[in-house]
């Protein structure tokens, strides 16, 4: 009885405090058209204090989009353009010399915002992508004998263009791991399309205005985290991950050729962060199945390898998602 009572509580006053959510959505529709995969998953990865990585064609809003939350949030945004001869230091900053005060000085990079753009993130090379990667993992940055906090929030959009792979260096499996979400946009719908046309070609752009602030947003944050995951969805979690390990013992041997490597640990984590978020945003104080498989194929798509026998039969990692939430046991 006092369970039901304190998910009681907890689902009114997430209500109540979740109201902001509706708000965010309309002002990111006033400029973007469409996408409501991408939108709802900048408010996951916004709340669940996890970094995303977009794919999908040039000219699909993947930038505007960003750049339009960081407004309605009123933080701080910087967009970086990953080129071959980037390096390291473009990113995170690095020491110059004042000839004025005799000493070496620190120019902040543009990693030190809230919002970071990392643009076609695949186009630099290894040494680039792991100072952009250790900054999101440990949240701080060393320049010199210096080491800075990153302010928070701090949320890395990272977009790679699936099309044109000459030139690239594509991110590694343990890279990969660290974004909470990899996202694939697909093209607007017919009438979305015209809109966006209309919208364009008569040179009026919509203009948004702060409706939040950035302790809003940490504030926020530590709600998530009281949502209640019951232990039978924790159990269908880990279910979940180990189907993309170990597919025989669920009933999924035609998958145990095709799998190279199932789900990290950190799959599990971010599989239940996510569900969090995703409850919360539809106004929820408790994560119900739906939510883990609402979010599952962005949460699993990057870290589930596959083999070369599944790749010559076009199987896609999405294809083994859909075996997998099919044959694990809904609680």
């Amino acid at each position: 009885m006092q369970t039901v009572v304190d998910i009681r509580e907890l689902q009114e006053r997430i209500e109540r405090e979740s109201s902001f959510v509706d708000a965010l959505s309309q002002g990111m529709n006033q400029v973007i058209v469409g996408q409501k995969p991408l939108v709802e998953s900048l408010l996951i990865g916004l709340l669940a204090d996890g970094h995303i990585l977009l794919e999908g064609v040039p000219g699909l809003a993947k930038t505007l989009a960003i750049k339009t939350l960081a407004q309605l949030i009123k933080a701080d945004f910087s967009r970086i353009q990953f080129t071959p001869d980037l390096l390291p230091a473009d990113v995170i900053g690095t020491q110059i010399y004042s000839q004025k005060q005799e000493e070496f000085r620190v120019k902040k990079g543009p990693i030190f915002a809230n919002f970071v753009l990392a643009d076609e993130i695949n186009r630099a090379p290894a040494k680039v992508q792991s100072a952009l990667l250790e900054a999101m993992q440990e949240r701080q940055i060393t320049i010199g004998e210096q080491t800075y906090k990153l302010q928070e929030p701090f949320l890395v959009l990272a977009t790679q263009n699936p099309v044109e792979q000459e030139g690239t260096y594509p991110l590694p499996e343990a890279q990969t791991d660290r974004f909470m979400l990899k996202v694939k946009i697909d093209y607007p719908k017919k009438e979305e399309e015209k809109l966006i046309i209309r919208q364009n070609i008569t040179g009026h752009t919509a203009e948004v205005a702060p409706i939040l602030t950035v302790s809003d947003i940490i504030n926020a944050r530590n709600i998530v985290r009281e949502v209640y995951i019951d232990e039978k969805i924790e159990r269908y979690i880990v279910d979940i991950v180990f189907a993309t390990r170990y597919p025989e013992a669920y009933g999924l041997e035609q998958l145990k050729p095709m799998i190279n490597f199932g789900g990290s640990p950190r799959a599990s984590i971010n599989l239940a962060l996510a569900a969090r978020a995703y409850a919360f945003i539809h106004r929820r104080g408790y994560v119900v199945p739906e939510d883990v498989r609402a979010v599952c194929y962005d949460v699993l798509r990057h870290r589930i390898g596959l083999t070369y026998e599944a790749e010559a039969n076009n199987v896609t990692t999405e294809d083994v998602i859909t075996e997998v939430l099919n044959a694990v046991q809904v609680p």
